[in-house]
């Protein structure tokens, strides 16, 4: 209000002086009045030119760029240019500053495991992230604005998209059926549609694990907890002899020690998954594992079998728990023992790879593993034929075991076989848990196959050959 007051005064007193310098000249003309008037609105048209000059640059600095300051000139014009230009530089930073953080949010959605997409009215696409992309097999750049159902063929997902109201989520199959996805969709705006989609096929698949291993336990534990059962009401009820009472206690003896094994084993799996990485500062002697092993593979063969160790020069040691690599290398003798025929052979070998590092290796000349069945048994309680692999005393989760081992000493477990041909199990260790060069006092020196197969060699009239259907 000053600053106007202070203009209207200064354009006052302006044109006064004009018209008192007007007044002057006239009275040489001899017309005062109309000097005066005259002196006046020439005042009052020059500052009229003035304030349209100034007006014009301050025109023409809001129709550029405005990168510059604007036109500082005095008076009115000078200061709303001011007041102008000080709010555009405030919007300015304000849009950059919301432009950053809208580029953050956009990035932290990129960067989402879960897919991410927005719709129009129309349904056609306005923006995807790459985990949508993914999922839905779509093109990021070059299938933005079409519409999702010409791409997205799949009719859970159209009847989704196209009912009302989208309260729960649906499960669809993703390109090619190799994944599942739960997709939800929710309305927002002017009939915008936001789509967001999860892959679920690793948690459905550990879902349909979790429930296939409370069945299989429920029924390994079922089986033994039945035979003991009958046998009970069996002595309570019926007058046995001697021999049979010795032979019913010699079964029940049999059917705890199966819940007691398969007990142990179920521990066994639950302490490797849940403990920490071995410690790569303990040296386990490869000899003495490999020696451990044989001696169970021979007191369980009974002399039914070849066994034969080669444990290079005796100096390989493995960084880890003892135990835990001894359990692995004891359920892989322990399996080709039982499923190879007698008369057969099991070796059991170290073999040291070139670039550092190291396998051991248990080959048996058994019946061997179709190839359908190579991939899964691994898996807790995978049998290929329960009923015979059963008869063997096995849990069905010995090779869980001893992939957990060597996963856990940060290693492999490659498994090769054919029917009828053997199978071989190599435990292959990397080069940070091998060293060589320390000879143990009790490491097994070179071949010790031939002491072992001497104490192992195949007993006259020895049993018909053990068959494997199941896993080891």
């Amino acid at each position: 209000m000053g600053g106007l007051l202070s203009r209207v005064v200064g354009t006052a007193v302006l044109v006064f002086l004009g018209a008192q310098l007007g007044m002057l000249v006239g009275v040489g003309w001899g017309v005062p009045a109309l000097g005066a008037a005259l002196g006046g609105a020439a005042s009052a048209a020059l500052l009229v030119v003035a304030d349209m000059l100034r007006a014009r640059r301050l025109l023409h600095w809001l129709r550029g760029d405005r990168s510059g300051p604007a036109p500082r000139d005095p008076g009115l014009w000078g200061e709303l240019g001011y007041r102008i230009e000080r709010g555009y530089r405030g919007l300015d930073l304000r849009i950059a500053q919301e432009t950053a953080r809208l580029g953050q949010f956009l990035s932290a959605i990129e960067v989402s495991p879960n897919g991410v997409m927005v719709l129009d009215a129309g349904d056609q696409i306005d923006w995807l992230n790459s985990s949508a992309a993914d999922h839905f097999g779509l093109d990021p750049v070059r299938d933005l604005r079409q519409r999702v159902t010409n791409l997205v063929r799949s009719p859970e997902f159209v009847a989704h998209l196209q009912s009302e109201p989208h309260d729960e989520p649906v499960a669809v199959l993703g390109p090619g059926g190799r994944a599942t996805l739960l997709v939800h969709v929710r309305t927002f705006g002017e009939g915008m549609k936001l789509v967001l989609s999860q892959d679920v096929t690793e948690r459905l698949r550990n879902e349909g694990m979790r429930r296939d291993f409370v069945a299989n336990v429920s029924h390994e534990i079922r089986t033994p907890l039945t035979v003991l059962a009958g046998f009970v009401e069996t002595m309570g009820s019926l007058p046995l002899t001697e021999v049979e009472r010795r032979r019913v206690i010699e079964l029940m003896g049999q059917q705890t020690r199966r819940m007691q094994t398969l007990v142990a084993d179920l521990l066994t799996l639950a302490q490797l998954e849940g403990s920490p990485r071995p410690p790569p500062d303990r040296w386990t002697a490869v000899a003495r594992l490999l020696q451990q092993a044989a001696a169970d593979a021979v007191a369980l063969s009974g002399g039914r079998h070849r066994i034969g160790v080669q444990a290079g020069d005796g100096s390989a040691e493995l960084a880890g728990v003892e135990a835990e690599l001894a359990s692995a290398v004891s359920n892989l003798v322990t399996n080709a023992v039982r499923y190879t025929p007698a008369g057969g052979s099991v070796d059991i070998a170290w073999l040291p790879r070139s670039g550092g590092g190291g396998d051991i290796e248990v080959r048996d000349t058994g019946i061997g593993i179709a190839q359908e069945h190579l991939g899964r048994v691994t898996e807790r309680f995978y049998r290929v034929d329960g009923s015979r692999s059963r008869d063997t005393g096995g849990t069905g989760l010995g090779l869980s075991i001893v992939k957990h081992v060597v996963q856990r000493h940060g290693g492999t477990l490659d498994i090769r076989s054919e029917p009828g041909r053997g199978s071989s199990f190599r435990l292959v260790f990397p080069p940070a848990r091998v060293r060589s060069g320390v000879r143990p006092a009790d490491a097994v020196p070179g071949d010790h196959a031939a002491a072992l197969a001497d104490s192992a060699a195949p007993a006259p009239g020895a049993g018909d050959a053990a068959t494997r259907s199941g896993p080891r």
